[in-house]
């Protein structure tokens, strides 16, 4: 039997995303979910397919505290949201009423660029029908502090879905769409756990020296950047234009923050002796 995937919703390759009602019931057959964070890397139980692709609209920044899993109440670390890229371009060193959350300094200006073509690139998992509401409710849990479930358009990797169409053919149970529907987790810029914009070196330093229930804050990110490159199929051992001065690895082409924190982290970590 196929499990045609391509009937509707149907959507289009925007930028908008719709928050997903408290009661809202998923539909078992055709439930996928966006990973960009840590679910890249530690992907969600009763996954069916695993497709890389993107969403548009967005970036990814360390600008969601986390006091469950990578920080304390006491001693928040950092994790990636999503920052719809209209919120992201208004912000200015000098205008701090964009921030919704009162508890949040004023912004800086963010020095990070917006990902090449405003893509956004992450992990859709297609959850198996049986198991769809149990692992709702899995990921409504993992996702507590401060997030809110969202549904947004994502676009299938064009190498992968060609890959795809071609074992659909011969045993593969899935017809894939170019676009999918996804359920998305986002802190927006109105939950309390959400910070903003911060000095890159002080957030680096910041998820060096953080920890919590799940591990250590840096080995978040060098996880989040590791998982990014094999999704890009980059060889850090090859030397490209993205590549710094010293010819080390921190530097591609898809996602300047990330790449940034890293670098600034690991170097804080050799001088301090932490790494």
């Amino acid at each position: 039997m196929t499990i045609d995937l391509s009937t509707p919703p149907s959507p289009s390759a925007s930028s908008s995303s719709t928050l997903v009602p408290d009661d809202y019931q998923v539909d078992p057959e055709n439930y996928w979910v966006f990973g960009y964070g840590s679910l890249i890397y530690k992907p969600p139980p009763h996954t069916q397919l695993r497709v890389p692709g993107y969403i548009t609209g967005y970036v990814r920044r360390f600008w969601q505290s986390s006091n469950d899993h990578r920080g304390t109440p006491e001693a928040p670390g950092r994790v990636v949201t999503l920052i719809e890229h209209s919120f992201w371009e208004s912000l200015t060193t000098d205008d701090s009423s964009k921030i919704v959350n009162q508890n949040v300094p004023s912004a800086t200006l963010d020095p990070h660029a917006a990902p090449p073509n405003g893509k956004t690139w992450g992990v859709a998992y297609k959850i198996q029908p049986e198991h769809a509401r149990a692992v709702k409710e899995y990921l409504d849990y993992r996702e507590k502090n401060g997030y809110t479930e969202h549904r947004v358009a994502f676009t299938t990797d064009s190498t992968f879905l060609q890959n795809h169409k071609k074992s659909t053919q011969s045993n593969s149970q899935i017809t894939l769409p170019p676009v999918l529907t996804c359920h998305v987790y986002i802190g927006t810029p109105d939950n309390e756990a959400f910070v903003g914009p911060q000095n890159p070196e002080a957030l680096a330093k910041h998820i060096v020296n953080s920890r919590g229930p799940s591990g250590e804050n840096k080995e978040y990110l060098y996880n989040l950047h590791r998982s990014l490159q094999a999704l890009h199929k980059l060889d850090p051992a090859v030397e490209t234009d993205n590549h710094d001065k010293s010819g080390t690895e921190y530097y591609w082409p898809d996602d300047e923050h990330i790449t940034d924190l890293v670098r600034l982290a690991k170097k804080y970590d050799q001088e301090t002796n932490i790494y």
